[in-house]
């Protein structure tokens, strides 16, 4: 399994990560905002189980090539730690998509939807979103411990991790949105400090990843 520094820089990095804004934040508020915060919770459990989804896929893949190589695990760890550099500078050119989408939700009656279906929503949205894709390809590797084998395990395990604190922090998002309606509706812009303080910090991080051994 990986260290406990290792656990502490993945569990620091993966919040961060989370926190900029992409398809699975904006959809947590977005169906907050719309359908309520019963149907937006069942979506967040959804969108976790994709995203978890897709950390096996790759772990099943991904673990086998990173275990076999150290000159491919080199290579996906520096293009990891460019692809986080370039997701901040993303994320502060568009910092202000989170402010057009809830704008575009309007302001009218959450209708709630079946649990089933909320759901499924969720997890279609979670195991297609290309942000946590690239993400569990890119940056998973770089907290493996190698000496301790197992990597395919290890990439399992900090996919597994990664959807819990999805769930926590998408959830404290759909009760906030939930709750909030009519003051993100009133000035959406608040969103953009976020977007751009968030990019800020991912290249910050890149950059130290890029040093790193």
């Amino acid at each position: 399994m990986p260290t406990a520094s290792q656990w502490v820089a993945f569990v620091a990095a993966s919040l961060l990560f989370i926190q900029v804004p992409g398809p699975s934040l904006l959809f947590t508020i977005g169906r907050a905002l719309t359908v309520g915060r019963r149907d937006a919770m069942l979506s967040v459990l959804g969108n976790s189980l994709g995203i978890f989804s897709q950390a096996v896929a790759i772990a099943v893949g991904l673990g086998a090539v990173v275990a076999a190589s150290a000159e491919a695990y080199t290579v996906v760890r520096i293009a990891g730690a460019a692809y986080v550099v370039w997701l901040g500078v993303q994320a502060i050119r568009h910092r202000a998509d989170a402010r057009v989408a809830l704008a575009a939700l309007g302001r009218g009656t959450p209708q709630p939807a079946p649990a089933l279906r909320s759901l499924r929503v969720g997890y279609t949205v979670g195991v297609t979103n290309p942000k946590t894709l690239v993400f569990f390809v890119a940056f998973l590797p770089q907290f493996v411990n190698e000496s301790a084998g197992h990597t395919g395990l290890q990439l399992v395990a900090l996919g597994a991790v990664f959807g819990l604190l999805g769930i926590s922090s998408d959830s404290v998002w759909a009760l906030a949105a939930s709750k909030a309606r009519d003051w993100f509706a009133r000035r959406p812009t608040r969103l953009d400090g976020l977007g751009a303080a968030g990019g800020l910090m991912m290249i910050g991080l890149g950059a130290a990843l890029v040093a790193s051994e």
